[in-house]
């Protein structure tokens, strides 16, 4: 379950985490009446080394970082951490840091989501 799976709206920009997904080929998430898509990780022409998750492991913790302007019409709006039976998320504002504090799960991933460039990801060890 450590894959987080967003929709995004084209439109209007909603935003919907997908905990089972339908497989279905005559259905799907709608919102201003189109279907909602699949956001893909990393996939965004955009830096990586400014959108890709960075962390740190001190004393059963991870301490993660994103190296992003956090301006009010560009910024990482949250952070998630997710792992096999749970799942951690931060959710920022403009003028905070892109920073989380977790419980350090080994094999977990690290998410970012980007307001302009989408969704990136990096694998804990």
């Amino acid at each position: 379950m450590n894959e987080l799976i967003i929709k995004k709206c084209n439109k209007c920009g909603a935003l919907v985490k997908i905990l089972k997904d339908c497989t279905c080929a005559e259905c799907g998430i709608k919102c201003c009446n189109e279907e909602m898509k699949e956001l893909k990780v990393n996939s965004a022409d955009a830096s990586f080394e400014k959108h890709i998750p960075t962390y740190e492991i001190k004393d059963g913790m991870i301490y993660v970082s994103v190296n992003h302007v956090m301006e009010e019409e560009h910024l990482i709006n949250w952070i998630s951490i997710v792992s096999d039976n749970q799942e951690v998320t931060t959710y920022l504002e403009h003028g905070e840091e892109a920073k989380m504090i977790a419980k350090y799960i080994p094999g977990s991933k690290i998410y970012s989501y980007c307001n302009k460039h989408g969704l990136w990801m990096k694998e804990v060890k």
